[in-house]
């Protein structure tokens, strides 16, 4: 273990930014294992230790974000950052008579390890660095870094930085510091592009699919997700065909098609899916050493005619969702808490799609598939506790495709995460050449829709089992008799889902009813639950519990909403 001091810089302190503000949040949430990131930079030829050392040295120099800590209680969420111009940090020296035959798969084994262990963010160095030597040969620096340090583009300005200075090349101007982006985003344009952010994020989870995946058989479950990797030459010349056919990015045209297929499998008409955005379009952003990484969030209707057409609406969706992906996270989160209470429904980020090509591009590694004509390559991996349902890390779109998926077992268990990923490809085989029409999608991929008994209706925009609202508010109110229905016998009724619930006698309001509702939504096994938009509280059951004309001939006690507002059409 080699210990570097290094001096240098302006000492200084001030508010945190919006990304480091979220990214903060969920490194005091999530397992360091999730949310660490990790980075291999091989080695030039010829290099020597000193010199790799005296490198990384100057970058803790030349970058606040390397030389900021956090200084809060541990456990609480900072407000404040606190650049030093002094310190230490250490790098392990890990010398090798030989290295495995995989070298960069074992590189990048020892730099995924390192991500495991909580950062302390008042007083830790964000980088735990790993020198692999060869017979004293530098071969490969392997890190791991704290998110609320750097993000995956910033860890790419950094390994392109230290390959000049090794080089002995002088390094492009500085880009925007962590202090000088917060004073920025303080500013009245700043602040009004965070408030149309949450205007933008609010509306979806307001109007929105709540959980992409509600269904019978998929209960959220607990269980660990493993790491299936797809490499296809196929797809990836397919994907380059449909570029050069459609005049779209392939980039655009693997989102298109990643989110209908998601779509379809899900049995819905619109994808909405978290995709991390790089945030790095304004100036002084492009190389900026910082964490400025957070979620867009993608609501594309996948509603049309063919895959065309789905491609046609995607890049603006895109476009729309990327540039409302800077945003207060503590304010998010209450505006996430207030759809809850308002719609009664709890909002999943069940699909994250992230395309990290044009980051992850440089480390090369194994392309696979001589063969053109060779099938797709599925690999498994090992298995990691995910926060999401489906997600999705793409590594590169040419000359093949690389990308890697974490699906909840519950949802795709390993066989149909299998045939997931190649109805990927053949659908972009299928649609090289030509447009695919959306309604064969079933005949092309060999993907199947979710299937859902009569029972599940389509509420609000979501997927909804009145059968499972009925059971939750049962339960919650120790075995009451309760009848949920969408089937309204008044055209003037308000579109969603009506309670009954006889209470015997017992004090009990619309208001407790929604409360108890909102309540079973953190529950494990919340799918398929949307509160009702209107509660009928009678004194006993019909003889007739299914009838819902019979539950409102009896003597209604009390009806209302629920929420703290009028009701619409209230009786």
């Amino acid at each position: 273990m080699v210990t570097v001091d290094w001096t240098g810089g302006e000492e200084r302190g001030g508010p945190v930014t919006t990304g480091q503000a979220n990214m903060i949040r969920c490194i005091l949430r999530d397992e360091p294992s999730h949310i660490n990131i990790h980075d291999v930079w091989p080695a030039p030829e010829g290099t020597t230790p000193e010199r790799v050392i005296d490198a990384l040295r100057a970058l803790v120099v030349r970058h606040e974000a390397l030389r900021t800590t956090f200084p809060e209680p541990s456990g609480s969420a900072p407000r404040a950052q606190r650049v030093s111009a002094h310190g230490s940090f250490t790098v392990e020296v890990v010398d090798h008579l030989e290295f495995p035959p995989d070298p960069v798969r074992y590189a990048d084994a020892v730099a995924r390890r390192a991500r495991e262990g909580r950062f302390r963010l008042d007083r830790d160095f964000p980088l735990r660095l790993s020198l692999l030597t060869l017979r004293g040969s530098p071969a490969f620096v392997t890190l791991a870094s704290s998110h609320a340090a750097t993000d995956g583009s910033a860890l790419a300005v950094l390994r392109e930085e230290w390959l000049a200075l090794l080089a002995g090349d002088g390094l492009p101007p500085l880009g925007l510091t962590p202090l000088e982006l917060a004073a920025q985003e303080a500013t009245p344009a700043g602040l009004r592009r965070s408030e149309a952010s949450l205007r933008y994020w609010t509306r979806i989870i307001s109007t929105g699919p709540q959980e992409m995946f509600a269904e019978p058989r998929t209960a959220r479950s607990e269980a660990r997700q493993p790491q299936l990797t797809l490499r296809s030459r196929r797809a990836g010349q397919s994907l380059a065909q449909i570029a050069k056919r459609t005049g779209s990015p392939a980039s655009t045209v693997l989102l298109a098609a990643w989110c209908t297929l998601v779509a379809h499998r899900a049995g819905q008409s619109s994808c909405v899916a978290a995709a991390p955005v790089a945030n790095r379009s304004g100036p002084g952003l492009a190389r900026s050493v910082n964490t400025l990484s957070q979620d867009a969030l993608l609501h594309l209707d996948v509603r049309g005619p063919s895959f065309d057409a789905v491609l046609r609406k995607t890049w603006g969706a895109a476009l729309d969702a990327y540039r409302h992906s800077r945003f207060d996270s503590v304010r998010l989160w209450e505006a996430i808490d207030g759809a809850t209470a308002e719609r009664g429904s709890r909002f999943a980020r069940d699909v994250v799609f992230n395309d990290v090509s044009v980051i992850t591009a440089h480390r090369g590694g194994r392309t696979s598939e001589e063969d053109e004509d060779a099938p797709p390559e599925l690999e498994w991996g090992p298995v990691q506790e995910m926060p999401t349902r489906l997600l999705s890390f793409v590594y590169r779109t040419e000359p093949l495709l690389h990308l890697s998926m974490w699906a909840d077992p519950a949802l795709l268990p390993r066989d149909e995460a299998e045939a997931f990923l190649t109805g990927l490809v053949l659908l972009l085989e299928a649609a090289a050449y030509e447009d695919v029409p959306l309604d064969s999608l079933t005949r092309v991929t060999g993907v199947r829709p979710a299937a859902r008994d009569g029972g599940w209706r389509q509420v609000d925009g979501c997927w909804v089992s009145p059968a499972a609202v009925a059971h939750a508010l049962g339960e919650a109110f120790g075995g009451l008799p309760v009848h949920v229905t969408a089937d309204s016998p008044d055209a003037s009724e308000p579109h969603g889902l009506t309670a009954f619930i006889a209470s015997g006698g017992a004090a009990l309001t619309p208001e407790d009813a929604h409360a108890a509702l909102v309540d079973c939504l953190s529950g494990p096994h919340a799918s398929g639950l949307l509160a009702p938009a209107r509660y009928v509280i009678v004194s006993d059951p019909p003889a007739r519990t299914g009838d819902t004309r019979a539950w409102l001939g009896g003597r209604i006690l009390m009806e209302g909403n629920g929420r703290r507002r009028p009701m619409r059409d209230d009786h």
